[in-house]
């Protein structure tokens, strides 16, 4: 068991980032038309902006909760004055709320994409088993808040964060020791997540990469109109 262990949670993440980040790379560099949302909204529009928006804001606000919760030292917290438990009651109700939010907007887009017979002929497989693993996923973290509750000092948080801390500095078979006996809700919470990083490069999530950052930044446009007899 604590091989299967050391595997999925000390040598599978570093597997899943290397064919996130290559996988990636190769598609841009060899399948630029692909490189695209593929969005569906000139098939149908009104269920697309219902569920659009609140997916977009409730994941964009779990995935940086989750990466500032887990990447950031313990003892980041400790000089705060934050303790382990206060930091778990925060992360419950706010990735409880935006977590809610996020799968409101996803069944909404799975219904439509499953719906509408339009929207559904232009979907890939890809498509549609992309939805159900984001689904999965969020189920599975909704249910970890369930889970949490059984232990409100914040414990297996410490070793979640353990866990991530030490994939970054490349120390895997610690990161794997960390996480051994938390909850299986947890392990499969993370499991999916990395499984997530492998599906990335062959899905339409490559278009996260094109955001227009610069759009904000940009020049005003000064747009006038040409007077009548000019």
């Amino acid at each position: 068991m604590n091989s299967v262990n050391h595997f999925l949670f000390g040598i599978y993440p570093y597997i899943a980032l290397t064919i996130f980040v290559l996988g990636s790379l190769v598609r841009y560099d060899r399948d630029q038309y692909t490189w695209k949302t593929g969005s569906s909204q000139m098939l149908e529009s009104k269920q697309l902006r219902k569920g659009s928006l609140p997916f977009h804001v409730g994941i964009i606000m779990v995935l940086c909760g989750h990466f500032v919760g887990l990447l950031t030292p313990h003892q980041v917290w400790d000089f705060l004055g934050i303790t382990a438990g206060m930091k778990q009651i925060f992360a419950m109700a706010m990735g409880g709320f935006f977590g809610l939010v996020c799968l409101y907007g996803l069944v909404i887009l799975i219904a439509r994409r499953l719906g509408n017979d339009r929207v559904r002929a232009t979907s890939s497989t890809m498509d549609i088993t992309l939805l159900f693993l984001l689904l999965a996923q969020l189920i599975l973290g909704l249910i970890s808040i369930f889970v949490s509750f059984g232990h409100m000092d914040g414990a297996e948080m410490l070793k979640l964060m353990s866990w991530a801390q030490n994939l970054v500095i490349f120390n895997g078979t610690t990161a794997a020791a960390s996480i051994i006996d938390v909850h299986i809700i947890f392990k499969l919470h993370v499991f999916l997540g990395m499984t997530l990083f492998v599906v990335f490069p062959f899905s339409r999530l490559v278009h996260i990469w094109s955001v227009p950052v610069k759009y904000f930044g940009r020049n005003y446009q000064v747009v006038r109109t040409k007077k009548a007899g000019l």
